[in-house]
């Protein structure tokens, strides 16, 4: 036991430094594709290889929509310009309704409960969110804590593409949350559907069922890019923009 500690104090801290300092380490995000301007012919050729309709041209230029991106990265391997690629984390977004609805107070400054709720997923974006209470992403130093009980949740995140079967239990957690409360919906599936909707198992996206407050890409999101939803869902990160400039 001895030589584990001594192996702890000699290594130093590995939790991320994030927010407080941009995260450098490498592998922590898939990145991003960046939309704007490229010849037509390369564009569309880059429109016909999204086969979730996630690029799109929009006078003349390349538009991105970060609900549909599932990481496939066949824009950027195998065509002869492949898309220009960003290595951000910082992808949720904050919807409207988010300025309507009543605000955290400094109560919640430390601590903020959080319930998961899977309607479907297929265990990829569970398991980036499952990274969040590791040792090196440690929600708990922000003040994000798991809870099981729907009456202590403060935020819900939900993942997957919104099952019929899941729909009446997704409907109970939320009214059983107390006010303030905030819904994050976690994940290409959960925000269009990604490659399984709309089918005649599953919703286009949460949003249409619930209020949802925080929207974050990507398939899966990386740990970084949820914990930066969670930030923004309590007014304490600014939100980013879902459509690529």
């Amino acid at each position: 036991m001895s030589q584990w500690v001594r192996k702890g104090l000699s290594t130093g801290i590995k939790t991320t430094r994030y927010p407080g300092r941009e995260e450098i380490a490498p592998g922590v995000s898939p990145g991003l594709p960046l939309g704007g301007d490229y010849p037509e012919e390369h564009a569309r050729e880059l429109v016909g290889r999204c086969t979730v309709g996630a690029l799109r041209l929009q006078d003349h230029r390349l538009v991105v929509d970060y609900r549909r991106c599932v990481h496939c990265f066949r824009c950027v391997r195998g065509p002869e310009v492949p898309i220009a690629w960003q290595e951000g984390y910082e992808w949720a977004a904050a919807l409207e309704i988010v300025g309507k609805r009543r605000k955290f107070t400094s109560a919640f400054d430390r601590s903020v409960n959080v319930i998961v709720v899977d309607t479907g997923d297929c265990g990829a974006c569970l398991n980036e969110v499952r990274q969040l209470n590791n040792p090196y992403y440690n929600m708990h130093r922000l003040g994000f804590f798991i809870t099981p009980t729907p009456r202590e949740a403060d935020v819900m995140l939900v993942v997957g593409p919104l099952t019929d079967h899941m729909r009446e239990p997704l409907r109970k957690v939320y009214d059983a949350m107390p006010m303030p409360k905030r819904v994050i919906a976690v994940g290409a599936c959960a925000l269009s559907g990604g490659v399984f909707s709309p089918s005649f198992v599953c919703d286009e996206n949460v949003s249409e069922f619930l209020p949802v407050d925080v929207e974050v890409p990507g398939q899966p999101p990386p740990p970084l890019a949820i914990l930066h939803a969670l930030l923004v869902a309590v007014g304490r990160k600014q939100s980013a923009s879902l459509i690529s400039p």
